[in-house]
């Protein structure tokens, strides 16, 4: 099915105000166009507006950017500074790290790849190694030959000839062509994306398996239920698929929950959650926790001319499994070359005001080094956190990273920065695995 941008209806709505915006408001980082409005639309959509959300919009998906209060008009002015949002997103944020929250992440592609061959072509496409035991979700990349990244998703193996393959937004369209391309003729495989009727539900905080433990007969427990495992449970009145992962860097829950029973599962999660701390939370406060964690983010961070190795992901690889994969030859050739000469940093002001979006230059010892890709505030560690790409042709050493000086220039500012490969916040996991 091709996607709401290719109508001619949307083409003719968006596209004078896009080449306007192009090279006016489109630069602001706040920005979001203003026609092609209200496209996609997730089932518990009206309960987030009444709840004072104020939306954004990906790939014509409308998602909550952040919530003011039920009742209130939310608007921000578009420009570089903290506009208003920001101490919203300052409680959003604590919600997640003190106590638990729900973020709608409805626009995340949900594909399910069955059939008798669906391992073996997952397997091929797959960095990581996906044939595990039933329940288990695996965290990999889809590579191109030269071993670039074309796609960062999660597998999870559902049945023995059953996967469910999770991707973002902006690859939804992508990764079913490169299913699509790598299953042979004669491959017994059928995908099926159940994007439309899927509500994800993410829930996630240090209080979150209590929360959850009020609305299931199922263990939540560590022993019953492992971190980065899914199992079908019962939520209130509904069946859901439940995995334990996150992208906020705690305990919690993805409840991949059939449209037609979302609205049921979201009233009761915000009437249990009530004296637990619950709040509704949107995507700027989960770019900040992610950030924090420094959890990559593909089409921001990193794209297809990066590799595993250069991104920090060298330990989603299983170099040695049978039959390879697409790309490995190209990274055994880049692994065995020596340090990495480009490597994707963590980077955290020592200055607790500038902001950062991405595009800063970064500088060791006074000279430039590489961009800043991303950036957001990290309520929790006290300041800007960026992902920069920092390049050297004589290669970079992982000690190396700790021991050099970095400042990143902030508006003409040089800013002095701690820079770690390691993520600066709860870099052992334990609250993942509380």
């Amino acid at each position: 099915m091709k996607p709401p941008e290719s109508t001619r209806r949307f083409r003719a709505d968006r596209t004078v105000e896009q080449l306007g915006a192009a090279f006016g408001d489109a630069a602001f980082p706040n920005w979001h166009p203003r026609t092609a409005r209200n496209v996609k639309r997730s089932a518990i959509h009206d309960r987030l507006a009444a709840a004072g959300a104020y939306f954004g919009v990906s790939s014509t998906y409308e998602f909550p950017e952040w919530f003011a209060g039920p009742g209130a008009e939310p608007h921000v002015t578009v420009g570089w500074g903290r506009d208003e949002s920001f101490p919203y997103q300052a409680e959003e944020h604590r919600a997640i790290r003190e106590a638990v929250g729900m973020i709608d992440m409805s626009f995340m592609a949900n594909i399910l790849v069955q059939g008798r061959d669906a391992e073996a072509v997952l397997s091929r496409l797959s960095a990581n190694d996906v044939a595990g035991p039933i329940g288990r979700v695996v965290y990999t990349q889809w590579l191109n030959e030269m071993g670039g990244i074309e796609a960062d998703v999660t597998v999870t193996r559902l049945a023995e000839d059953r996967f469910m393959v999770i991707s973002a937004d902006l690859t939804h369209r992508r990764v079913l062509a490169r299913l699509r391309r790598h299953t042979p003729e004669d491959a017994h495989v059928s995908v099926t994306d159940l994007t439309a009727g899927t509500t994800l539900m993410t829930v996630q905080g240090p209080r979150s398996r209590e929360l959850l433990s009020r609305l299931t007969s199922a263990d939540l427990s560590n022993e019953a239920f492992p971190y980065m495992t899914a199992k079908e449970i019962d939520v209130h009145y509904a069946r859901v698929l439940a995995m334990r992962v996150t992208y906020v860097g705690e305990l919690g829950w993805e409840l991949h929950t059939p449209a037609d029973l979302a609205l049921t599962v979201f009233d009761a999660l915000v009437e249990a959650g009530a004296d637990l701390g619950y709040r509704d939370v949107g995507m700027l406060a989960m770019n900040s926790l992610r950030m924090e964690k420094a959890y990559r983010d593909y089409g921001l961070d990193m794209d297809n001319t990066d590799t595993p190795i250069e991104c920090g992901l060298e330990f989603a690889i299983a170099w040695d499994k049978p039959g390879g994969f697409v790309g490995r030859e190209a990274l055994l050739a880049q692994r065995e070359s020596g340090p990495p000469k480009r490597r994707l940093v963590q980077f955290l002001l020592e200055d607790p005001q500038p902001l950062l979006y991405g595009g800063e230059p970064i500088l060791r010892d006074g000279e430039w080094v590489g961009y800043n890709r991303i950036g957001a505030y990290g309520h929790t560690l006290g300041g800007a956190v960026g992902l920069g790409m920092v390049e050297d042709e004589a290669g970079i050493p992982a000690g190396a990273i700790g021991e050099w000086r970095f400042e990143l220039d902030v508006v003409g500012e040089r800013v002095p920065a701690k820079a770690s490969l390691t993520p600066l916040y709860d870099p052992k996991r334990e609250r993942i695995k509380a």
